[in-house]
């Protein structure tokens, strides 16, 4: 399913961890948003859309209230944004995004899961330029060319549209998120978004298939998710089962 499908399985990979560690994410993202920009999701479009992310991810509802109430108080913790990237197991690429109040403790737990799997971790830039940042947008469909025109209509810049195993991916970049989602609402009513978030997508793949690099694998991305400071994890891996 090309792009779509890895696009899904990252996003899988990112919201696997146990409860907990979600709505510790989240909270921690709202947190910032809210603090950063206007606490009030009307006026403040990214607050917005990690809401909408967090009920989709069955996020009580309390959880997101004192996130944003602890932002509008103005206390709280100062988060900086930290993005680490390397090479993991079976040489895949990985890209590591933090939120952090203490950059010498995250970097410390971010390069351990590379040292226990024999994996390393690289100089900033070393691997992204070998993946996309897109806004994208999934849902079920099969007329990408309708999809097209109803966004040029809208005036989005849109990047790609594909249409593949009854399934339409748009990409666009991050910027044009909101006015995407929207001319998408607009132009079909119902519309249920499958995939929906601003993530990097790789432009080649890897597979791993030894069965040994698999394990070493999956403990990286294992020990990296349990990092409290690690948001988001973003590979060029497919492993083949």
């Amino acid at each position: 399913m090309g792009r779509a499908f890895v696009v899904r399985q990252s996003s899988m990979i990112k919201t696997a961890n146990a409860k907990t560690k979600v709505n510790s994410k989240y909270g921690k993202e709202i947190y910032v948003a809210a603090k950063s920009g206007d606490p009030d999701p009307e006026v403040n479009q990214t607050l917005r859309r990690l809401i909408e992310k967090a009920k989709k991810d069955q996020v009580p509802a309390h959880v997101i209230e004192k996130a944003i109430e602890k932002a509008a108080g103005g206390a709280g913790e100062d988060y900086s944004v930290a993005r680490y990237e390397g090479y993991g197991p079976g040489n895949c690429m990985v890209i590591v995004d933090c939120l952090t109040d203490n950059p010498n403790r995250t970097i410390k737990d971010v390069r351990l899961p590379f040292t226990k799997t024999d994996s390393k971790i690289g100089t900033p830039g070393c691997v992204a330029h070998m993946f996309d940042h897109y806004a994208v947008l999934g849902f079920a469909g099969d007329d990408d060319e309708v999809v097209l025109e109803a966004l040029m209509m809208a005036d989005v810049d849109v990047s790609d549209v594909e249409a593949e195993d009854g399934k339409i991916s748009v990409f666009a970049p991050p910027t044009e998120y909101f006015k995407a989602k929207t001319a998408l609402e607009d132009a079909f009513e119902g519309i249920n978004f499958e995939v929906d978030e601003i993530t990097f997508i790789p432009q080649v793949n890897i597979e791993i298939e030894d069965e040994e690099v698999i394990a070493n694998f999956d403990k990286f991305i294992n020990m990296l998710e349990d990092c409290d400071d690690v948001q988001n994890i973003y590979h060029n891996a497919i492993v083949k089962n």
